[in-house]
């Protein structure tokens, strides 16, 4: 059996995971069988941090289901149920905010994000401070629009675009975050607009772990890993 890389999208849209499975679609040159997922006892857009630790649960049992797994992707930007899944796996887990942070750490000095709701904010502030980059975060800015806004570019693309110049101009971000994973398919256009390099999670966590599974490298070594 080919064994593929898994990527989860932990709500329910399939939009959402239409839009990921697009974004990923030029790393499968590299020639690992990438599958998208779209957990269906998700909610239709994760918003709070109640409704991510909520998917965790049923997103270990979808995960534990994929018999052809070589790795796994969380994609979603709050990465719910990260450390849940290393726990239950030998094989490589990324989440997507942690690459895509890492990622924009090594495209420029501070880095910006755009996020989708206020409330937002306060989960990644915990993230970053966890992982301890707090003093590379130009600043972490609100579109004030929900994930089903965002397949809308005529709701989004705008309010994207003048975020994104606002964390250059103001914040002093030389590097952009995309803060959720259902803003995939706006990358190129983000990045002609700001004139700045734009990181997009899903492509920096799949690339993240398709390294992964190439070198064999996992977060816990065992008999069973990769």
């Amino acid at each position: 059996m080919s064994k593929s890389l898994i990527i989860i999208n932990p709500n329910s849209s399939t939009t959402v995971t239409d839009g990921i499975d697009a974004a990923i679609e030029p790393l499968r040159s590299f020639g690992v069988p990438i599958k998208s997922l779209t957990l269906a006892a998700g909610p239709k857009g994760i918003e709070s941090q109640r409704q991510a630790d909520l998917t965790i649960a049923p997103m270990l049992t979808l995960a534990a289901a994929q018999a052809d797994a070589a790795g796994y992707v969380i994609a979603c930007f709050g990465d719910p149920g990260l450390h849940a899944l290393r726990d239950q796996t030998d094989l490589p887990v990324v989440g997507i905010q942690e690459a895509a942070v890492m990622t924009a750490l090594s495209l420029g000095q501070r880095f910006g994000v755009i996020a989708i709701l206020p409330a937002s904010i306060p989960r990644h502030l915990r993230s970053f401070g966890a992982m301890g980059v707090l003093d590379r975060l130009a600043g972490d800015r609100a579109l004030g629009l929900g994930v089903a806004d965002l397949a809308s570019a005529d709701k989004s693309l705008s309010a994207m675009i003048a975020t994104g110049k606002a964390l250059r101009d103001t914040d002093g971000a030389d590097v952009l975050i995309m803060g959720c994973a259902g803003m995939a398919q706006y990358r190129q256009l983000i990045e002609d607009a700001t004139e700045l390099p734009v990181v997009e999670p899903c492509q920096a966590a799949a690339a993240m772990a398709l390294g992964h599974i190439a070198l064999r490298q996992s977060h816990r070594k065992t008999k069973n890993a990769v």
